[in-house]
C-alpha cells in the first residue's frame, strides 16, 4: 500500500505587496493554528514564505500601484499567471485567498472562477473610493470577502458582493497606544520627536524622502532640538536614503528600522505618506499631517476616477479633515514644515488630534481579526 498521502487541504494564497505580506501571513498562521492539516502554498514576500508550506514566488518585492506604473510589469504578471494556473490544474486547491492587489488578483479570481475552487478575499482593495464598477466584478468571483472597515460590507451588497467585517487586520499587529503627554516645560527648547514614513514602494520613497528632510530642516529653524527619525522597512538599503537626501545628514537626523511600531508610537508628529501609513498612526494615536505625491501621468488620471472627498484613510473614516493632506504640488518642505511647526507652537492641537484619532481606534473593532477569518473560510470549506 503506497504511503504518500493526498494534500486534501492545500490552500493557494496570494497578496501582491508590503502590507498584503504581512496580513497574509497572520492569516496563513491562523489557518495553520486552527487546522493543523491545512497546507498554504503562496505567492506574496518574505513574511508569508515564512508562514507556508510551499512558495512560489515574491511578488511583494516587485509590487505596482497605479495606474501607469504597473504596465511596465506585465511580462513578468504574464508568466506568474501562467505558474499559478498549472498549480491550480495540477494541484487543484481546495480554496483561493487573495489579498488586496486587484490589478493583478482579480485575473487569478477568474482563473479561480474558471476552476470552480472557491475564492476569498482578504483585505478588500478600496473599490468605494475609485472605479466602483470593480465591486460588481468582486461580487461575481468571490464566496466571501472580508473587509477591514465597518461602512464596506453594506457597500459590496450594493453590488451582489458577500462582504464581512471582523475588525481590521492591523489591529493583529499594532500594540496598545502608549500613554503621552504633551504638557512640555518649554515648547521651543524641547526636544520634539518627528517621524517620517517616506512609503514602502521605490516611487514614492524617491518623491517624499527629501521633501520630507527638507522639511524637518526648516522646523529646525523654529525648534532647533527636534528630533527626526525616518522609517525603512526592515530590507530596506539605507544608502538609497542618504542618496536622496543628497547630503550629510543632520546630526539630529537618523534613520530607523523600527521593531514592532515600538519607536513609532513614541513620536510627537509624523509627516506620513498616504496609505496605510496614516491608518497604522491612527492606531497608535500619533498625530501627522499626510502628503500625497503621485508620478505625473498617474496623478491626472487619479483626478478624474476619485471617487472620494479625502486622500488619506483617517479622513474617509473620520468623515472629516481631521489630518492636514498636502496634495501633489503642496506637498513642499515649507509646507510640511508649516504643519509640524504650528503643532509644536500649540501641543494642545496635538493633544485633540490624538484624542480623535484613539476615537477612531475603537470603530475598527478587536485584534484577532486573523483568527475569526480562518475560522469563517475552515467553516465554510467543511461545509464545501
Amino acid at each position: 500500500m503506497s504511503s504518500f498521502t493526498p494534500i486534501t487541504k492545500n490552500i493557494l494564497v496570494i497578496a501582491g505587496d508590503v502590507s498584503g505580506d504581512i496580513h497574509a501571513a497572520g492569516l496563513i498562521r491562523a489557518l495553520k493554528e486552527a487546522d493543523p492539516d491545512v497546507r498554504v502554498t503562496s505567492v506574496g514576500g518574505k513574511q508569508m514564505q515564512a508562514a507556508s508550506d510551499v512558495f512560489l514566488y515574491d511578488l511583494a518585492s516587485k509590487g505596482a500601484s497605479g495606474f501607469v506604473e504597473p504596465l511596465k510589469k506585465m511580462p513578468l504578471w504574464i508568466k506568474l499567471m501562467n505558474q499559478i494556473r498549472e498549480y491550480m490544474e495540477t494541484q487543484n486547491p481546495v480554496a483561493l485567498i487573495v489579498v488586496d492587489f486587484y490589478g493583478f488578483n482579480h485575473q487569478i479570481l477568474g482563473m479561480a472562477k474558471h476552476r470552480r475552487i472557491p475564492a476569498y478575499y482578504y483585505v478588500t482593495p478600496q473599490v468605494w473610493a475609485s472605479r466602483q464598477y470593480r465591486a460588481k466584478r468582486l461580487a461575481t468571483l468571490t464566496k466571501k470577502m472580508f473587509t477591514i472597515y465597518p461602512f464596506e460590507p453594506e457597500f459590496h451588497q450594493k453590488f451582489g458582493g458577500n462582504a464581512v467585517f471582523l475588525g481590521n487586520p492591523l489591529l493583529d499587529q499594532l500594540p496598545a497606544p502608549k500613554d503621552k503627554n504633551f504638557k512640555v516645560p518649554n515648547n521651543k527648547e524641547y526636544a520634539w520627536k518627528l517621524g517620517m514614513l517616506p512609503g514602502s514602494r521605490m516611487g514614492e520613497i524617491k518623491r517624499l524622502t527629501p521633501v520630507f528632510y527638507q522639511a524637518f530642516k526648516q522646523v529646525l529653524k523654529e525648534f532647533p532640538n527636534t528630533q527626526a527619525y525616518m522609517f525603512l522597512l526592515p530590507d530596506a538599503d539605507e544608502q538609497t536614503f542618504l542618496n536622496l537626501i543628497g547630503e550629510k545628514p543632520h546630526a539630529n537626523f537618523r534613520l530607523v528600522k523600527d521593531k514592532n511600531y515600538e519607536l513609532r508610537s513614541q513620536m510627537d508628529f509624523l509627516l506620513a505618506c498616504s496609505g496605510t501609513a496614516t491608518l497604522e498612526n491612527a492606531l497608535l494615536g500619533v498625530p501627522m499631517v499626510v502628503a500625497y505625491k503621485l508620478f505625473w501621468p498617474t496623478y491626472q488620471i487619479a483626478k478624474m476616477v476619485i471617487k472620494v472627498p479625502y486622500i488619506s484613510l483617517v479622513n474617509l473614516l473620520s468623515k472629516k479633515p481631521l489630518v492636514k493632506e498636502l496634495i501633489q504640488y503642496d506637498a513642499t518642505p515649507r509646507s510640511l514644515a508649516a504643519e509640524t511647526m504650528a503643532m509644536f507652537q500649540n501641543p494642545a492641537k496635538l493633544e485633540a488630534m490624538r484624542g480623535e484619532l484613539l476615537k477612531l481606534r475603537a470603530s475598527l473593532g478587536e485584534p484577532g481579526v486573523a483568527k475569526r477569518a480562518a475560522a469563517e473560510i475552515l467553516r465554510d470549506l467543511t461545509h464545501e
